[in-house]
């Protein structure tokens, strides 16, 4: 279960090339909807940490019975854990407190969304990758989609101040932990690797919410589903997709990805939760579309 696929027929191996960029959009998307099904009912940290616990005793026994491959160093084990620290504790604690704290789903979705932007721009120092010109034009593109596709949420106030942090907070750590994973994790097993991640995300989200919550939970449907969901869904299927992509791609390639999961998420709650999009909307999701299909396409968006 390493991250290549060199076993498959090339046919096989075209095609799951082809939908991982898809159905990983999808899925991240899908995050936004499981966390506002289930923050009203546990605190953010509580919520993360029962996430994180319940991956573990997942990924542990798979760890066990596949034999896979641990880690050769505690530097490789160091690399892991702040990895792991990045994407699930600063991203995902950073969203789920500024929704907690009152801010909009999409205007979070909005905020981060800004990610690729950072991740090119910082890229080419830290990576040696080049971004030409079409691929910066893709992305401010996706950055305008963006805005379009959530200007009605930014109309209806920015909320508190702290959860507007919570969300710079977030922007920081997914773009750091997208750059770090790249350089540093990109011969990461994904069981193994994944447990160590999860294992220090699971501890400082536990402490924070034992210092700072009160750990109370509901145990409704809603909550059980949600949880359910984020482990099984997100955090062991979203998270498995986004370091394969990390590793075959381009980190500016990857990031602009998450410009698709905005007006992703308005379609999928549209259905759940009755949300409709306009016109302008509908404009803003077709300027995503081309923005990412310039970034990602053959032809040169990249340049070593």
């Amino acid at each position: 279960m390493k991250m290549s696929m060199p076993s498959r027929p090339p046919a096989i191996r075209s095609v799951a090339l082809a939908v991982m960029p898809g159905l990983f959009v999808f899925l991240w998307s899908t995050g936004f909807i499981g966390a506002k099904l289930g923050l009203p009912y546990a605190p953010p940290l509580t919520f993360l940490t029962l996430r994180f616990f319940l991956v573990l005793a997942l990924l542990l026994p798979v760890a066990l019975l596949t034999r896979a491959p641990w880690p050769r160093s505690a530097a490789e084990i160091g690399h892991y854990a702040v990895a792991g620290l990045l994407l699930h504790v600063g991203y995902l604690g950073g969203v789920y407190i500024a929704i907690g704290l009152g801010v909009e789903a999409g205007l979070s979705a909005l905020i981060v969304s800004i990610q690729p932007l950072l991740v090119a721009a910082l890229a080419g120092l830290l990576l040696g990758e080049r971004v030409s010109r079409r691929a910066w034009i893709g992305l401010a593109l996706g950055l305008a989609g963006v805005g379009l596709v959530v200007q009605g949420k930014l109309g209806a106030g920015i909320g508190d101040v702290a959860g507007i942090a919570a969300c710079l907070v977030a922007l920081a750590a997914i773009t750091g932990g997208t750059i770090y994973q790249k350089r540093f994790c990109a011969g990461m097993d994904l069981r193994t690797g994944n447990l160590f991640q999860f294992l220090a995300a699971a501890v400082v989200a536990g402490l924070a919410a034992l210092l700072f919550e009160d750990l109370e939970v509901q145990w409704t449907g809603e909550f059980v589903f949600a949880l359910g969901w984020l482990v099984l869904v997100l955090s062991l299927g979203a998270f498995s997709l986004l370091y394969l992509l990390i590793r075959r791609g381009a980190a500016n390639r990857v990031a602009s990805l998450f410009f698709l999961v905005p007006p992703c998420t308005a379609l999928i709650a549209w259905p759940l939760f009755g949300e409709t999009l306009g016109p302008v909307e509908l404009a803003g999701m077709a300027l995503v579309v081309v923005g990412v299909a310039l970034v990602n396409l053959p032809g040169g968006a990249l340049r070593r």
